[in-house]
């Protein structure tokens, strides 16, 4: 870039201007320690969040002697999700994506309602960089103890802290790996390979590759995650309006800012410019300034304000969870709206309603389901053969599916086509029935190749087949597959 500005020209002539800095120099944010009902509720959400990941894969469900005992498991190398009571199979994915467009507008709703509600509490970087946050202030002390730390020069006792809180580190990011490993394999079985060196090579890699990724992101990266790296912020501002829920600075009663005047006279808001707003908050922005892209929505900021309201005996709420209409009805004098009346607008309304639909479809679809199923390939190369004695014959590889955890015995039969009749190959010919009774075992799938004989002439396309479970819960599929004979051939 060249400065052309004749005014600002030395006489030698144009000379280089300085480049502009389009990167902004990193700050690190330490956050100031606070109490509050919002900051409670963040510990109780941190503490069921964690206990919910490190606890579940060490829950039992008696599943019987064929199935694992694991009460959550994704068993990659059986193809099954099993969720306590729930099995699903890989044909039944349609479960696993509902469940996942469930939480997609699940973000939405809460979105919609309370802005960005699932950052300030819920998010995995949100509780895991809250957690090492927690151990900055055990180990180095609160804010001001901290900062005094980090600009202190490095000696014995700052390499010990420093030491001592990135073990600390590396152990939550291990923790975090090893039990997300545990979720695809029996947990007690696997944490007994792994650390006796007999564990698959992926688990190994897996447990490094996670464990590097939340102590950089967890420990180190910290809000420039939820700033910079993450898209949801930036999917979230075209989801908000007026009537969005959100955190929010009332500047008509803060302004001016000042501090608390000896005289009572003097103009001045609320705000006492204490700053213990911005001091509280994890991305380090101050509220007071506007929604911004690094507000999380934990509220944090609340819980300073209301406190310090609280010290100076002056009405709470100067930061607050407020709508932009409601701050302007607010501004014009009106009394605040209470909050559970806010949440419940039209769109809002309107993602619960498809939510609450795609929720009960998955029930009702989970509660009607089969607990067997068939599937039927017909040869095609070639269509059909003529025996000997004029009979056409086709062949088909069906499969019988089990999807108990017991063994069931199941009946297949041919529906329609008269006189027609099906063997098996472990059968011979001459035993050609139109029904076939096996055991199927628990949570097994049986192929069996199927011949189909139909009396010479007979013209129909397709031919039907049924599975019956001949047990108590009974059950039974059907199937419709083609039929090839002379007088539909092509």
């Amino acid at each position: 870039m060249v400065n052309l500005d004749p005014k600002t020209q030395p006489k030698g002539g144009l000379v280089p201007a300085a480049p502009r800095r389009l990167y902004a120099n990193i700050k690190t944010v330490y956050p100031r320690a606070i109490d509050g009902r919002f900051r409670r509720l963040k510990w109780a959400v941190m503490a069921f969040c964690l206990a919910v990941y490190y606890i579940t894969p060490w829950l039992r469900w008696d599943r019987g002697q064929w199935s694992p005992h694991q009460a959550v498991l994704i068993d990659l190398a059986h193809r099954r999700f099993y969720m306590f009571a729930i099995e699903i199979w890989p044909q039944e994915f349609y479960f696993v994506a509902g469940l996942l467009i469930m939480a997609g507008i699940g973000l939405f709703l809460i979105t919609s309602a309370v802005g960005r509600a699932w950052c300030g509490y819920a998010c995995p970087q949100t509780v895991w960089t809250d957690m090492f946050q927690h151990v900055d202030r055990w180990i180095d002390g609160d804010r001001n103890a901290q900062m005094k730390l980090a600009a202190a020069p490095w000696g014995p006792g700052k390499i010990a802290r420093r030491l001592g809180k990135w073990a600390i580190y590396l152990a939550i990011s291990f923790s975090t790996g090893g039990a997300w490993i545990l979720y695809f394999a029996d947990a007690p079985s696997l944490t007994h390979d792994f650390f006796t060196g007999h564990a698959a090579p992926i688990a190994y890699s897996t447990v490094g590759v996670l464990t590097a990724t939340t102590l950089w992101l967890g420990g180190f990266m910290r809000e420039q995650v939820c700033i910079y790296m993450c898209p949801w912020p930036r999917i979230q501002s075209a989801m908000l309006d007026e009537k969005s829920l959100l955190v929010t600075y009332k500047f008509w009663r803060g302004e001016p800012r000042g501090k608390a005047a000896k005289d009572a006279n003097a103009p001045a808001g609320d705000c006492v410019d204490c700053g213990l707003c911005t001091a509280v908050c994890p991305t380090g922005i101050d509220i007071r300034d506007g929604a911004q892209i690094g507000c999380i929505t934990c509220a944090l900021c609340i819980d300073a304000c209301d406190k310090v309201m609280g010290q100076l005996g002056r009405p709470r709420g100067l930061i607050d969870y407020a709508t932009l209409e409601d701050s302007e009805r607010e501004q014009a004098g009106a009394a605040a709206t209470a909050h559970s009346k806010l949440i419940w607008h039209p769109r809002t309304l309107v993602y619960l309603g498809i939510w609450s639909t795609i929720g009960c479809g998955l029930l009702f679809a989970l509660g009607t389901r089969q607990h067997l199923a068939i599937s039927v390939a017909k040869d095609r190369n070639p269509p059909f053969m003529l025996m000997s004695d004029g009979a056409i014959r086709n062949a088909y590889a069906i499969k019988w599916r089990n999807m108990e955890d017991r063994p069931r015995v199941m009946q297949l039969a041919i529906e329609g086509v008269p006189q027609a009749k099906m063997w098996s190959e472990d059968m011979g010919k001459a035993n050609a029935t139109r029904s076939l009774t096996r055991t199927i075992a628990a949570d097994q799938t049986d192929p069996v190749r199927i011949y189909v004989t139909v009396p010479s002439g007979t013209t129909d396309a397709s031919i039907g087949f049924v599975l019956k479970a001949l047990d108590k819960q009974g059950g039974e599929v059907h199937y419709t597959a083609r039929l090839d004979t002379p007088a539909n051939a092509d």
